[in-house]
């Protein structure tokens, strides 16, 4: 199991640098390949496709819970059979290990489903 996926967010109210982009490329192969680092380096995002509608509303509802759980919230767009999330950590305006957090334990949840 992925390090990351066992991990709990810690709150973060800014005060702290956003991670650096060689820091975010260095914790980037621990996640599934859709995710990717965003050109000015301050999120990650991933794509996902599904069979239908349900399966993708049932992702969505469950990336929801699991922004709940850590209380750490990302964007999500998604339509038919696809869905986007997008994580970074508002209050710094860049990445934290949240995010990376987050997006591991999305890869879990794809992972047992």
């Amino acid at each position: 199991m992925n390090d990351l996926a066992t991990k709990h967010c810690k709150p973060c109210e800014g005060g702290v640098d956003p991670l650096s982009r060689a820091a975010a490329e260095a914790l980037l192969p621990q996640l599934g390949d859709n995710w990717q680092l965003s050109d000015d380096g301050k999120k990650i995002l991933a794509r996902f496709k599904f069979a239908n509608y349900y399966r993708t509303t049932a992702f969505v509802n469950a990336v929801a819970w699991i922004a709940h759980i850590e209380d750490h919230h990302p964007d999500i767009q998604f339509g038919f059979n696809n869905a986007e999330v997008s994580y970074w950590t508002h209050a710094i305006d860049g990445l934290s290990e949240n995010d990376f957090i987050c997006a591991a334990k999305v890869d879990k949840l794809l992972a047992d489903g």
